[in-house]
């Protein structure tokens, strides 16, 4: 470990700070209890957080359990233990109206555009806006979305047992190890959320994952449709405008309106659409969904959708920021395919040099070099890599601490990250994969983009220690909301940061690309934006 120590050192002064011993504690196990919850009088937010984080299962203990596989019926029963201890019970979950969106891509961006479209409707909606896809209830009397990662088959989202309407997003291959390792595991995995009886809507998916999705729909007679494409609902009527920028996005939307119009249909409400002819379903595998006119409801809906750290743009002075989730190949390639449109869109005519910056991290089971691989064509001169942390310290943040790593672990990681991207560099690989079929099984061929000529571009490295100082560097003070106290000592030590500052104070323009988690993405916003946390 020293010798890695010395690593880090090498390619960035960092300041390792442990967070409570995290690197050198003693993993003790903690089991799930039933004692009751502490209630300490004037509890602020931190201080919640805090006692939350106590229930965190610390790293050696995680990697201990990562070969063992619990039991489903047990983890239920902890997920109604809890409730319980919350003051609810499972049958207060079947009184409300929700709506319930499962799937690898789109889930979250699927439930912003259903939210906004029932809200238009004036509803009231829960939908607890989180980016690791956690799920929210509302009130009996409103609509409910509730975006869940893994499917219901084992987890404990095989509650709620009574929605309204559920959705299936665009599948693919991710959290391999609690789903599986194929996309037909992991959609039959997905289908866990299929009630009898519950209407149920999936975007068009590879043949092999459908055919799985219709099976499980089947055993239990839950009536499953497939969405038609966005078109057939714009035909006779004014194109649709949505919120959320991507080509890849039209997919969500078409699953929007079906979740939002059927939610509609059963709840009893008026002027859901006028049905138009329907088309037979191309896959034939599934019925079609009805085609029918959006209404202005819906369309306000779709228009005012915002779902921040998805294909969203900061403009602020000389720097533009863009900021993406992905953190699976074909959302990747999403990405990619949406930055290139939004850095065409603005480019500027001059002399003056505009620098393209890469602020990335990916964690999990997810591969790297495959998502640095698909961002190489985007030709950026300078690759930043840190950790999902704020602040070296996360002592005074509830937010941003982790005992299910350790502070070595994920700087190690940040600088696997950085050989990879110099890997790529060195093979100066043109952006052929394009157009080869879709890396990831099945994926969308109209995330492809078109190939362009091999570059001999070259981009500097550098690791920084937490994102408050990679943001530091990034803005060399430029941006107008973002100023913090003077950089540590020793933050331009690097010769590629000390240069680098020198070409970032003087660039005409600077955008900046953060991508690879959602969990970094959500850590810049919290510094660039903080009223986001207020």
């Amino acid at each position: 470990m020293s010798r890695a120590r010395g690593h880090l050192r090498a390619a960035l002064h960092l300041e390792a700070v442990s967070p409570r011993g995290a690197t050198t504690r003693t993993a003790a196990r903690r089991e799930l209890s039933a004692r009751p919850a502490p209630r300490k009088p004037g509890m602020e937010y931190q201080d919640a957080v805090r006692t939350l984080n106590t229930l965190q299962t610390n790293a050696s203990y995680l990697e201990q359990m990562k070969s063992q596989q619990g039991d489903p019926q047990t983890k239920l029963e902890a997920m109604e233990l809890y409730l319980a201890r919350s003051g609810l019970q499972v049958e207060d979950l079947d009184r409300l109206n929700i709506i319930h969106v499962t799937g690898t891509k789109g889930k979250g961006s699927t439930c912003a555009f259903t939210e906004r479209i029932l809200r238009s409707y004036g509803l009231k909606t829960g939908f607890f806006r989180c980016g690791s896809g956690s799920a929210s209830m509302g009130s009996p009397s409103a609509a409910s979305s509730s975006p869940s990662t893994s499917g219901a088959s084992t987890s404990g989202w095989r509650r709620p047992r009574k929605p309204v309407v559920c959705g299936v997003s665009s599948l693919g291959i991710d959290h391999t190890r609690l789903l599986g390792d194929t996309v037909e595991k992991i959609a039959w995995q997905k289908g866990g959320i299929f009630k009898h009886g519950v209407p149920a809507f999936t975007v068009p998916q590879p043949d092999g994952p459908l055919a799985v999705l219709k099976e499980r729909a089947e055993q239990i007679s839950c009536p499953l449709y497939l969405c038609p494409q966005l078109e057939a609902l714009e035909e006779g009527g004014p194109p649709l405008t949505l919120g959320l920028e991507g080509e890849h996005q039209r997919s969500n939307a078409a699953l929007a309106l079906q979740l939002a119009r059927c939610w509609l249909q059963q709840k009893d409400h008026r002027g859901i659409g006028h049905l138009m002819a329907s088309r037979p379903s191309l896959l034939q595998q599934l019925p079609l969904a009805p085609v029918f006119q959006p209404t202005s409801h819906m369309r306000q809906g779709l228009r005012d959708t915002e779902w921040p750290g998805r294909s969203q743009v900061l403009r602020r002075g000389h720097l533009t920021w863009y900021l993406d989730g992905a953190h699976t190949s074909s959302s990747m390639q999403a990405c990619v395919r949406w930055f290139r449109q939004a850095l065409h869109r603005g480019e500027r005519r001059g002399s003056s040099p505009e620098v393209h910056v890469l602020l990335f991290n990916s964690t999990g089971d997810r591969d790297p070099a495959a998502l640095l691989k698909l961002l190489q064509p985007c030709q950026f001169d300078y690759a930043v890599f840190c950790p999902n942390l704020t602040e070296v310290s996360s002592t005074g943040n509830a937010d941003q601490q982790n005992f299910t790593v350790t502070l070595d672990q994920v700087l190690l990681r940040c600088l696997e990250h950085q050989q990879h991207w110099r890997h790529l560099d060195e093979e100066q690989a043109g952006p052929d994969f394009w157009s080869a079929p879709s890396p990831e099984p099945g994926g969308p061929a109209s995330l492809r983009l078109a190939p362009c000529p091999p570059h001999t571009h070259s981009s500097g490295s550098l690791v920084f220690s937490c994102i408050s100082h990679a943001l530091q560097w990034i803005t060399q003070g430029r941006d107008p909301v973002f100023q913090p106290p003077s950089p540590p000592q020793g933050l331009l030590a690097h010769p590629v940061a000390g240069s680098g500052a020198s070409v970032l104070r003087e660039a005409a323009a600077i955008h900046v690309l953060v991508t690879g988690s959602l969990h970094l993405v959500g850590g810049v916003l919290k510094l660039l934006e903080p009223s986001l946390s207020q």
